[in-house]
């Protein structure tokens, strides 16, 4: 069983104010909010009007909901707190999530656009930023980091369409073992060990001291390898939304891709019942273990008694992908990029250096170590750490690198910018971004699945059902949607509900 190959992106980032006594800093979620709101404001988006009534954070995938009254606030995502929050005209999603600025990028088909659009993100965000920062004469900054070291960790969700006749049981029992292993492909690298830093040390990733059990529905506290939270915006009977919360915030183009190419290949794997059997034995603990271990060598014991490292984890399940039926160009290439990846690694973890993410950031923390005699408590290094994330080219270390050809790139400067104000062409996307960039005066509520806007003259609501993510392509819409003058001309294109 194979279905279409669609994924998605969601990035919270760090953020910090420079210039002002730390008495007097504002609260992160007032900033988040300042950063989001500024750039809605400036694109003629007001503070954006959401859609939370098809919202569903508390389905479990196990078969039941949680009662209201058992979820911690952060899991009421259902809920207006009256923050930045909208649909953009590139058919991402931009507001503030626990605190934290967030750029949900639109669903894409390929793990190139993937990255594209999500480069797409931080190029809103910086230019939301410098625009805060000087509408309260203090500086903002943002990172595509996942921890601030003091015992806080945000987010850098991944979201893969899955055919619902999957039995999710089937998805806890193959899949965690390749996302417990793959730190060694997409981890950025972190000094320090546990979940404030309190170890010294560097291992592979940001994410994994903050894990805590094998499967759950929470994404903030008691965080799960596997997230049961099912809800799909898309039609519930025939898809499932994987929510995958392991991977870390990569600033190289490669690992990003790799990202989101491998685990979409994985995937593929788990639909067709093909995956191999490496399941760790104590899955959080092998999560931990594996980014702990900047060298590569340790082995973690898996279910059947046998065990292994990542790297040997890692291949079998490429070696199993190169099976998959019908393998596309861009699958293809995955593999060998994969392959090389584990090959060099295997031989020197320094050969990744231009391609990884925690490579390239160890070897710049080792050069200032042996430069300047450093140990990896020594705060120096936590701020390099914390410069290689910054999402401003004049002062991040990992754009750095990559204007030096240090850091191979994947998409050019002027795809990015294209991709801030258009969304992709061969989703629903396409639609959702062109019909609420044309119409945002007449929107009354904008989700993933859907777009509320007002009836003639302002009476009564039109809304324009989009459960399909393969429907609304320019493709299919384009030229109807481009010609059209108002939301009405649209609903023989769409399922439409009428009130009023």
């Amino acid at each position: 069983m194979s279905g279409p190959r669609v994924h998605g992106l969601e990035t919270e980032y760090g953020i910090s104010l420079l210039g002002v006594p730390a008495a007097e800093v504002p609260h992160p979620m007032y900033l988040a909010n300042h950063v989001v709101r500024t750039y809605l404001e400036s694109i003629g988006f007001g503070q954006g009007r959401w859609d939370y009534t098809a919202e569903s954070p508390l389905i479990d995938a196990r078969g039941f909901t949680l009662p209201r009254e058992r979820a911690s606030l952060d899991q009421l995502t259902d809920t207006d707190q009256g923050l930045g929050n909208a649909m953009l005209d590139n058919g991402a999603r931009l507001y503030v999530d626990h605190a934290h600025p967030e750029y949900s990028g639109p669903e894409v088909r390929t793990a190139r656009d993937a990255v594209v659009w999500d480069r797409a993100g931080d190029a809103i965000m910086l230019e939301a930023t410098r625009a805060a920062s000087a509408a309260i004469g203090h500086e903002i900054r943002l990172y595509r980091n996942n921890t601030d070291s003091k015992g806080a960790s945000y987010g850098t969700h991944e979201n893969y369409l899955v055919a619902r006749a999957v039995p999710f049981e089937r998805i806890v029992r193959d899949l965690t073992g390749f996302l417990v292993s793959r730190t060694v492909v997409i981890g950025a690298g972190r000094v320090g060990i546990g979940q404030a830093g309190q170890a010294a040390g560097f291992q592979l990733g940001q994410r994994p001291d903050f894990f805590e059990t094998e499967v759950a529905l929470e994404t903030t506290v008691h965080r799960p390898i596997i997230n049961t939270r099912d809800e799909p915006h898309a039609l519930r009977r025939r898809w499932r939304r994987l929510h995958v919360i392991t991977g870390d915030a990569n600033q190289a183009q490669v690992a990003g891709w790799l990202k989101v190419g491998t685990a979409a290949l994985a995937v593929r794997l788990v639909e067709a019942d093909r995956a191999p059997d490496l399941r760790p034995l104590r899955p959080v603990e092998a999560f931990r273990a594996i980014s702990h271990d900047p060298d590569l060598t340790r082995t973690v014991a898996l279910r059947d008694g046998r065990a292994a490292t990542a790297l040997d984890i890692q291949q079998a399940w490429l070696d199993a992908c190169r099976g998959l039926d019908d393998l596309g160009t861009e699958e293809l290439a995955l593999l060998e990029a994969w392959q090389r990846v584990l090959d060099d690694l295997r031989v020197d973890w320094r050969a990744t250096a231009d391609r990884l993410d925690w490579a390239a950031k160890r070897l710049l923390l080792e050069s200032f170590r042996a430069r300047d005699g450093l140990s990896w408590d020594d705060p120096k290094l936590a701020l390099v750490d914390l410069q290689y994330a910054d999402i401003d080219p004049t002062r991040s270390l990992a754009l750095r690198l990559e204007q030096a050809g240090r850091l191979r790139t994947l998409v050019s400067p002027a795809e990015v910018e294209a991709a801030r104000r258009t969304p992709p062409g061969d989703t629903r996307a396409w639609a959702r971004g062109r019909i609420v960039g044309r119409f945002v005066d007449q929107l009354l509520g904008a989700g993933w699945d859907g777009l509320t806007f007002a009836g003639e003259g302002g009476r009564g609501i039109v809304r324009l059902e989009l459960t399909d993510p393969l429907a609304g392509t320019r493709a299919l819409v384009g030229e109807r949607v481009e010609r059209a003058t108002r939301p009405a001309d649209l609903v023989d294109l769409f399922p439409a509900t009428f009130a009023g």
